[in-house]
């Protein structure tokens, strides 16, 4: 097999007319060859650090996607599904993976749960991450989120990190804002890389101890263009990532877009495809192709390095797409999950005044970071939505035992009516749901409960949902039906007067604990900062 065009040579940083010849799923020989020709030979590209459950959808099906994209290969944490199914969902995704050309490079997720202050539907022990990393499917150790557990010198968390090191595993971070001391031990302890960077300063200051920075651009964290003048101070120690990317998003493109933007904005062309070729095969070990003789022939063909428009992209020396066609189906027929609750009332999420200040949790757009705001409870016998302020009630509901909702207040949404509530909530993944009036509240989470997971929307028109049936957080529909109903849900959301660009990702992230300022568990307000649980009322 033989394939013309504008060759784009990474490694001698050079763009040539050639051919490029594929024998038994590798590259045979890279020749130039005198002709015109008006696409480009690029290296496959690879995500560095996703988790495939924000897509809502399964691997397989994410992969019918992705290659339409010029993605060969993902470095995946399968956390998302572990919280709620343990190894069995572990299982599921390398299972689902398998049936597919996609190359996708599982992580032993290392903090499951995230934190002890919060109820997930499983707990996998260090025996059983030991386990997980001497497995040939596993590539790495999924990142340390609990960083004050490394810093503390937590005797269960550095089990880990040893068992990581003695297969010779690269171990991924996750550590927003630390830094000094703090940080300096967090590396040393061997965790290589962070994608959580949010400022430029934050990023240099890793950089300079060896960490490598993983620059991510999703659905709801967008930390690229603070990041990108990375492209050239430190070219070699950066890669591009999603994290969580949501289906909407992943049918309009995905790390094909970054680039294209980047390089249509004057930076270096050879090494923002780097970034997302030789970097992640190189940190991760990764059997991905580079446009090498005798690699994998892993390749996308594009209209141009600017616009990024994918032709055709190969796996393995197959055509996986090519004319707007994937060539490859996927198998969704094996369902998962874990839901164990019943329905809650309005008495349940009734917050008593008792006089006080009360903490707030201030959304920020684009950001996963959160702020506290301390504001006056009022002079009414109870606290309620304050929709002039914009202070709404958000609830979390554990979905695995029943229990009554932690209930608290945030502020940037801005909803005028009704309320939306998710089963898809970081990292366990009980129900959330923030509305401006209880009623509501109840009949979206309700919902929720009888999905036995999604997402549901309280609008005056009535209800309106998307069924999430594997695990509560992914969905047995295409991505671009899944896309569909659930574009038609954040319209919905947006009509109600919500401000945000990406309300359920945004609301997802609420009860992220790992993430600072102020959150909301199952179990109550946490205090990220500090990492201790706090009260409603100050």
């Amino acid at each position: 097999m033989k394939i013309f065009g504008n060759i784009v040579d990474i490694h001698n940083r050079d763009i040539y007319s050639g051919v490029v010849s594929i024998s038994g799923g590798r590259i045979e020989s890279i020749e130039k060859y005198d002709s015109t020709n008006n696409s480009y030979i690029l290296p496959g590209l690879v995500d560095s650090h996703i988790h495939i459950e924000s897509s809502m959808v399964t691997p397989g099906t994410f992969a019918v996607e992705a290659v339409k994209y010029g993605t060969v290969g993902v470095v995946s944490d399968p956390h998302e599904i572990a919280n709620v199914c343990g190894i069995e969902g572990i299982n599921f995704m390398i299972d689902n993976a398998s049936k597919v050309p996609l190359k996708f490079y599982f992580g032993a997720p290392s903090c499951v749960p995230a934190t002890i202050f919060e109820t997930s539907g499983h707990l996998i022990t260090g025996d059983q991450v030991k386990e997980l990393l001497n497995r040939t499917e596993i590539n790495y150790l999924s990142e340390m989120m609990n960083y004050p557990g490394v810093i503390n010198n937590d005797k269960e968390v550095f089990y880990k990190i040893e068992c990581a090191k003695n297969v010779d595993k690269p171990i991924d971070g996750h550590a927003p804002g630390l830094s000094g001391n703090s940080l300096k031990k967090y590396i040393s302890s061997g965790i290589s890389t962070d994608h959580e960077c949010s400022n430029i300063e934050e990023a240099l200051e890793k950089l300079s101890l060896g960490m490598k920075i993983l620059i991510r651009e999703g659905s709801a964290a967008k930390n690229l263009d603070n990041l990108k003048e990375l492209f050239n101070t430190h070219p070699e120690m950066v890669m591009l990532c999603s994290d969580d990317l949501h289906p909407e998003m992943l049918i309009k493109g995905h790390i094909n877009k970054l680039i294209a933007k980047l390089i249509k904005e004057g930076y270096n062309a050879f090494d923002v495809i780097r970034s997302a070729t030789v970097n992640p095969k190189k940190h991760y070990k990764l059997n991905t192709g580079t446009l090498k003789i005798g690699d994998p022939a892993d390749l996308v063909i594009v209209d141009s390095i600017h616009e990024m428009n994918v032709i055709e992209t190969w796996i393995d020396g197959i055509r996986v797409f090519e004319n707007e066609r994937v060539t490859f189906k996927t198998d969704n027929n094996l369902i998962i999950n874990k839901f164990n609750c019943s329905y809650i009332n309005k008495e349940q999420i009734v917050v008593q005044n008792n006089g006080a200040n009360i903490r707030i949790i201030e959304a920020v757009e684009g950001e996963l970071i959160t702020n506290q705001i301390i504001a006056s409870s009022g002079h009414n016998t109870v606290v309620n939505s304050n929709l002039e302020k914009d202070y709404l009630k958000i609830i979390v509901k554990d979905r695995y035992n029943d229990m009554p909702p932690a209930i608290g207040f945030v502020k940037g949404f801005n909803l005028k009516s009704g309320a939306f509530a998710s089963s898809v909530a970081h990292d366990s993944h009980n129900i959330i749901c923030v509305g401006t009036s209880d009623s509501a509240i109840v009949d979206a989470v309700n919902k929720i409960v009888d999905l036995r997971g999604g997402l549901a929307v309280s609008s005056d028109s009535g209800l309106k949902y998307l069924q999430l049936n594997i695990g509560g957080i992914m969905s047995s529909y295409s991505c671009s039906e899944t896309a569909m109903k659930y574009d038609e849900l954040n319209k919905l959301i947006i009509s109600m007067g919500c401000t945000m660009s990406a309300p359920f990702m945004t609301l997802a992230f609420m009860a992220l604990l790992v993430i600072p300022e102020l959150k909301i568990g199952d179990k109550g307000l946490f205090d990220v900062k500090n990492f201790n649980p706090v009260s409603l009322f100050c």
